[in-house]
């Protein structure tokens, strides 16, 4: 959030330009019925992000509510395993489990400012629902989230939170019954309900403001990574830092403050699923092309004429056919590495971590951590890896694994 000595240039990679584009990828493609809900937007929120009550007030509930700083610990026997020096920016012990909470918060206060009543809000692995649910609650606004059938009965723990907290949780029951068709039901609602409304999204993806906004407010993650980095080891950056991607939002956080930074190498793991060319994946880099969803134009999995590829991850959260445009811009400019990890690599990872570390991560963390195996690594290399979850909400995926014996290589 803070700027405080970060230097914007030209060729920042940090900013979308005015109508939105990062390079190629970016915009606001949305029905007439919103404009006005997204301009109002678009010509609003970084004048209230900036104000200073504002930030007294976001800055406060990030320590106070969530939690903040979040840690960054060096896993010992993970690094000793990959001969190198892991650091986990450890986004699980954040208040709700995930990173999703840095964005909520930071959205509600900005919907109050808009004189917005009524919060939606789609989910996937349902971290976003319960971190929307959650300070929802906090303020004392009616809150209404939308969520793939498929996902309602995979990540039942989850639902269980959103209502306890008085969310209204809505199935999406068409096309894949996941991600994608939830996100479609929020803006279907969104359309019809323009004036009282504010849609809180929850990934780096729609329309602009939204991929500059959401990453803004993720951005405390890397801000306070440099900081700790530079108190452990005298440096503030490191080789690589690693994080999971769908639509995007932990990684754009991980990666903002080091974007303009060409010695960080930073690496995007994608969700291969049974196989990247197996009719089963989401990797969307590697199987995508350009087109527009969800308000933004990106890298799509799309048939020759243009309909949308219906993904598979075993995480719910990684469960999506497009990336952010951020993303996408750091992908065809070369600026990060995009690898994929499969649901058994993936699974395989969750149980390395628990078992040399005593942390169980979320499944969308654990592609992120299967990538380590991919890289060069050296005893001399910094490694950052963001742990975007932990694994509560998994633990159902988990045990299945333990009983099939795919807990290890």
């Amino acid at each position: 959030m803070k700027d405080d000595g970060y230097k914007m240039t030209d060729a920042s990679y940090r900013s979308p330009d005015a109508q939105g584009y990062y390079g190629k990828f970016g915009g606001a493609f949305i029905p007439e019925m919103l404009y006005p809900n997204v301009e109002e937007l678009r010509t609003r929120y970084l004048e209230i992000m900036h104000e200073a009550a504002f930030q007294k007030e976001y800055h406060t509930l990030l320590k106070d509510y969530v939690g903040r700083p979040s840690p960054l610990y060096l896993a010992a026997r993970l690094s000793a395993k990959y001969n190198t020096q892991i650091y986990l920016k450890r986004e699980d012990l954040n208040h709700t489990g995930a990173h999703k909470i840095n964005n909520t918060i930071g959205q509600i206060l900005l919907a109050q400012r808009l004189g917005k009543r009524r919060i939606i809000a789609e989910t996937g692995a349902g971290q976003h629902g319960v971190a929307t649910a959650t300070v929802c609650a906090l303020k004392g606004i009616e809150c209404i989230v939308y969520m793939g059938e498929k996902d309602i009965e995979r990540q039942a723990p989850n639902v269980a939170r959103m209502k306890m907290l008085g969310a209204k949780v809505i199935p999406a029951v068409s096309g894949s019954k996941t991600l994608k068709d939830a996100t479609n039901e929020a803006i279907r609602d969104w359309i019809n309900n323009p004036s009282d409304t504010h849609y809180i999204i929850g990934s780096v993806v729609g329309p602009h403001p939204y991929p500059d906004m959401v990453a803004r407010f993720q951005s405390v993650i890397s801000e306070e990574t440099r900081a700790q980095l530079k108190e452990k080891t005298g440096n503030e950056l490191p080789t690589h830092v690693i994080a999971c991607v769908g639509g995007g939002s932990n990684a754009a956080g991980a990666f903002y403050h080091f974007l303009d930074e060409g010695s960080v190498q930073l690496i995007a793991v994608e969700a291969a699923g049974e196989g990247v060319h197996s009719g089963k994946s989401a990797a969307t880099t590697q199987l995508g092309k350009p087109g527009v969803l969800h308000g933004s134009r990106s890298y799509v999995m799309q048939t020759e004429d243009g309909q949308v590829v219906e993904p598979h991850s075993i995480s719910a959260g990684l469960d999506y056919p497009g990336i952010g445009p951020l993303h996408a811009h750091l992908y065809a400019s070369g600026r990060a590495t995009f690898l994929s990890a499969t649901d058994t690599e993936a699974l395989v990872a969750a149980f390395e971590l628990t078992r040399l570390e005593g942390i169980i991560p979320a499944l969308e963390s654990a592609h992120a951590i299967a990538a380590l195996g991919q890289l060069q690594l050296n005893e001399k290399d910094t490694v950052v890896l963001c742990l975007s979850g932990r694994g509560d909400k998994d633990m159902a995926t988990y045990m299945l694994a333990m009983e099939e014996g795919r807990d290890h290589e």
